[in-house]
């Protein structure tokens, strides 16, 4: 990942390579939601090029450290329907008598 900071550290533009929309705009979503956001987008320049830009400006705290904290919450989330997908998963195997699958 690549990080151009504009003026101070409240706004700057991350590269995250070899990345596209789904993650870009999971990111954005992310980072929507955090009160010290006060603009975030995203584009993915060219469909052969593999890179998407990701643009943040925060209300004060520097944007690394916002951008840090929103892939920590995305992290987070990503856990818990990885976990709530395999008790489902595993209790539909359980009331239909499948083998677990290893």
């Amino acid at each position: 990942m690549e990080v151009e900071v504009c003026g101070d550290e409240s706004a700057a533009t991350f590269t995250f390579h070899n990345e596209d929309h789904t993650i870009g705009n999971t990111v954005r979503y992310m980072l929507n939601k955090m009160p010290e956001t006060s603009f975030v987008g995203y584009s993915v320049p060219h469909p052969a090029e593999p890179k998407m830009n990701l643009r943040l400006q925060t209300v004060g705290p520097p944007a690394t450290q916002v951008l840090h904290e929103a892939l920590g919450n995305l992290y987070q989330v990503s856990e818990h329907v990885l976990k709530t997908f395999e008790a489902a998963v595993a209790k539909h195997r359980t009331e239909q008598g499948a083998p677990e699958l290893r």
